[in-house]
């Protein structure tokens, strides 16, 4: 990040103005996450696994969603995709260029997929995938040679609520 500063260098202002957006930022993506995590206890009251994402602009909220993967009878119908889909319609463009994309769990192939070509620059995930995920289990999506776009990711945030959420809808489902 370039900063432009006319005070002397060293002062304590300067230190100050540096570490403001860091506790900014930080704050600003537990928010979202949290925001994501609120749309997969949705998607658990609607008994769909329960997946939920954010996705975000210039900290405006662009789109939020869970699985309807039951309710629409469709196998596309996953958070990522639907918020994708949505947040697209919101800013009339096909690229969600500095968007940062907030979901619960490690996006599957083909959600890193539509991550990838809708050019998302931050993808945030709280809980590892380790059947299906795409961005650093079954697949490092880093490591896939030739993509025209490669997101950052960032995996934690929120991971025993986001896992202690898919483990108890599993463990209902067995019992039924």
């Amino acid at each position: 990040m370039d900063i432009t500063w006319s005070g002397p260098e060293g002062s304590s202002h300067t230190t100050l103005y540096l570490c403001v957006p860091f506790f900014i930022g930080e704050h600003m993506n537990e928010k979202y996450m949290q925001m994501a995590f609120d749309e997969a206890k949705l998607a658990y009251q609607e008994d769909e696994v329960p997946i939920g994402c954010v996705i975000v602009k210039d900290d405006v909220i662009l789109a939020k969603a869970h699985n309807k993967k039951e309710q629409n009878k469709l196998s596309l119908a996953h958070a990522e995709i639907l918020a994708i889909k949505q947040a697209c319609e919101k800013i009339n463009e096909k690229y969600l260029i500095d968007c940062d994309l907030y979901v619960t769990l490690e996006p599957c192939m083909m959600c890193m997929g539509a991550i990838v070509q809708s050019r998302i620059k931050n993808v945030y995930y709280a809980t590892s995938d380790p059947k299906g995920g795409c961005a650093n289990s079954v697949i490092q999506i880093a490591n896939v040679t030739n993509l025209n776009h490669y997101p950052k990711v960032y995996q934690g945030m929120m991971e025993e609520e986001s896992k202690n959420l898919l483990k108890s809808f599993f463990k209902a489902k067995r019992i039924k």
